[in-house]
């Protein structure tokens, strides 16, 4: 039997790892997608089963919590209801226009904190003691301020929303190799060019990942500011169901809170893995 000549394996070698590695790339995914789909399953299963059953387990129990099947029909009922769109569009513009204003405030302020020492000596202390405050101790002074209930929202959002960024954007500055911006200076870049072409590249990682934590985070604010004067949005639907001891709908709320604000923040991510082909290729 002939084996062939050892040029034509070593050129046959090549090619069939080649087509392996492919085949695995492939497959990996996959099998990710899988695992996660079996893994919310048996999330479901689990869920199903200690509903069905009354479970008590001392300091959690089920015996109130209703079973998915009773989810299912309560998120039919309200996706064939008019109320949705109202509900769903309130919510949208309430958290993207609080997640916008945080957006720019925070990483202007980051970049600039993070350069600027004395800035942070200045900005940083009052910012870190206003930090912890939870969004619902804002509601009264939120109330206070602006003239209208849904300023109060939005901005009930735009506090969830601006320290996640703003943090994670100084991170990203202050951790920028300083032999970059030494070597934009020996080419005589100035302050704005190293500011633009050196600073915001080499933070943009961490700056994506503060607005994607930051998304999340405003969705999170969401019943909080809604429970102001909201008359419509899925947080208020959801805190107007726990009033009522309308069980059902509030898990349908925090289900609906939950896939609005896993999807944006997934579109970010894919958004600033897009502008950052870099970040990418160092990976």
């Amino acid at each position: 039997m002939s084996l062939g000549s050892p040029a034509s394996m070593a050129t046959s070698l090549p090619d069939e790892s080649r087509q392996a590695s492919l085949a695995n790339a492939v497959a990996i995914p996959w099998r990710r997608y899988l695992l996660r789909v079996a893994s919310v399953t048996l999330c479901l299963l689990l869920w199903q089963w200690a509903a069905q059953h009354r479970v008590n387990l001392g300091l959690v129990t089920f015996q109130n919590v209703p079973a998915p099947r009773e989810v299912l029909a309560a998120a039919w009922a309200l996706l064939q209801s008019p109320r949705l769109a109202s509900h769903l569009w309130a919510s949208v513009v309430r958290v993207f226009s609080g997640f916008a204003l945080a957006a720019l405030a925070g990483i202007v302020l980051g970049m600039l904190i993070g350069r600027l020492r004395w800035l942070a000596d200045v900005l940083l202390p009052p910012l870190e003691l206003l930090r912890p405050i939870p969004a619902v101790a804002w509601i009264p002074l939120a109330i206070l301020m602006f003239p209208s209930s849904e300023l109060s929202m939005i901005f009930i959002t735009f506090i969830g929303a601006l320290f996640p960024i703003l943090l994670n954007t100084i991170h990203g500055v202050e951790g920028i190799d300083a032999r970059l911006v030494a070597s934009a200076r020996s080419l005589g870049c100035g302050a704005r060019a190293i500011l633009t072409q050196v600073v915001l590249p080499a933070a943009a990682p961490s700056i994506v990942t503060g607005l994607s934590i930051g998304m999340g985070t405003a969705w999170f604010c969401l019943v909080t500011a809604e429970m102001i004067a909201g008359q419509f949005g899925i947080g208020y639907y959801t805190w107007a169901s726990y009033t009522i001891q309308n069980y059902a709908d509030i898990v349908v709320g925090m289900m609906f809170i939950g896939l609005l604000g896993m999807g944006s923040s997934a579109a970010i991510r894919k958004l600033g893995a897009w502008l950052m082909p870099w970040y990418l290729l160092q990976r």
